[in-house]
């Protein structure tokens, strides 16, 4: 027996108690005269026919009252069943959502809808359903039945993700302005804006949100690495017919984005291609003054702009500390070829071959050294050369 049974039992010994000790006094009689009539009873028995009429009473007035009341009841009744079936069906939305069911997920956001409460959080599961399955005006249809105010920030953010993920950027750009015009700025708000922005190609919103976030700590380093080098490659590349703009885009960018081989190579082709090669020549050599590479070295020699003696002493001075590097050879080889050092060309290209550790380095110097016995009007070598330089392809 339970605790509160132990109570109750107690309590009925005590009121047995009572009855037991008080009807043990008849201390007198309640007479009732309504002429012609004469009723004479115990006090004791009036007592208890009081207690009894009170029951009674109080149990057909709450009989009366239920009654009365019913219907209310089975109305609240209903309401709170409609209540849990609504719930229930919201939380299966959620749970078909994240497990892949979108139809299913769908459908029980529908059911869900029964309740005026649950349309916004219904709208957003059946608007991201509706997407996955590629049903876009479904969604947009999902996306407009949410009307509260206090659910507006979701929508426009949850429109813009979606929009941005279908490849609809300028959607996703009007959704995102409009958060932002009612006082929104989020993280995840830029991720998207930079997603939008990168479908659009406006590489220059692209490296500004990159720089944003990556200060935000909201892009993973990596990833930032590369956007910034996209976005900087492509404005470069569109700057191509105008030196001096790409001059001031080049200084625009930061010390890491300058010193990277891939964007100085791209700057120093652009640059050449317009024929600025002391520019190209500057922005190479600084970039290898913090990452040598041998892309930016064969780079170097088309940076030649009429005499290459200084571009030899300056890579001379490299060679004083990297011997036994194949394609600084190579590219000393170059440019004494440039400037008809036949010997020293011939002897850089040479030991540039022995080094020669990939193919491409070997087939570039054997035609140089073709090239080079041209010059020098020995035919039979530069044909050797040139067959070497053929063998040396991998064609499968």
């Amino acid at each position: 027996m339970t605790i509160r049974g132990l109570i109750w039992l107690s309590l009925l010994f005590a009121v047995a108690v009572v009855v037991a000790t008080v009807g043990g006094f008849d201390g007198g009689q309640v007479l009732f005269v309504v002429p012609p009539y004469r009723v004479d009873v115990s006090l004791n028995l009036f007592a208890v026919a009081i207690v009894v009429l009170f029951v009674v009473l109080y149990g057909l007035i709450r009989a009366a009252r239920t009654v009365w009341k019913m219907p209310q009841r089975v109305a609240a009744y209903r309401a709170r069943s409609k209540l849990a079936k609504a719930n229930a069906s919201l939380r299966d939305a959620v749970g078909h959502l994240y497990a892949g069911r979108f139809s299913k997920a769908e459908k029980a956001a529908r059911d869900a809808l029964t309740v005026d409460d649950n349309k916004g959080a219904a709208g957003l599961i059946g608007a991201n359903a509706a997407h996955r399955m590629h049903e876009f005006a479904r969604r947009d249809e999902w996306l407009g039945q949410i009307t509260g105010a206090e659910w507006q920030d979701a929508r426009l953010m949850a429109t813009a993700d979606m929009r941005a993920d279908g490849r609809d950027a300028d959607g996703a750009l009007v959704a995102l302005t409009e958060m932002q015009a009612q006082g929104g700025r989020r993280i995840h708000a830029q991720q998207i804006a930079l997603r939008a922005q990168q479908q659009l190609k406006n590489w220059g919103e692209v490296l500004k949100l990159v720089k944003t976030l990556e200060k935000r700590e909201a892009l993973h380093p990596a990833v930032a690495v590369r956007l910034r080098q996209v976005a900087a490659e492509n404005l470069l590349r569109d700057r191509r017919h105008n030196p001096d703009a790409l001059l001031e885009l080049w200084q625009s960018l930061s010390p890491t984005e300058r010193q990277s081989p891939r964007l100085a190579d791209l700057a120093a082709e652009l640059l050449i291609a317009l024929d600025r090669r002391a520019d190209a020549r500057k922005i190479v050599e600084e970039a290898l003054a913090h990452n040598w590479d041998a892309r930016l070295l064969r780079r170097y020699p088309d940076c030649v702009s009429g005499d290459a003696l200084p571009l030899i002493q300056r890579a001379e001075a490299w060679h004083k500390e990297r011997t036994e590097d194949a394609d600084l050879l190579f590219t000393l080889g170059r440019l004494c070829l440039h400037q008809q050092l036949w010997g020293k060309a011939q002897a850089f290209l040479e030991s540039a071959l022995k080094l020669a550790d990939n193919e491409p380095l070997k087939i570039r110097t054997h035609r140089a050294l073709a090239r080079l016995h041209e010059q020098l009007g020995d035919a039979e070598k530069a044909s050797q050369h040139y067959r070497e330089s053929a063998l040396a392809m991998n064609v499968v």
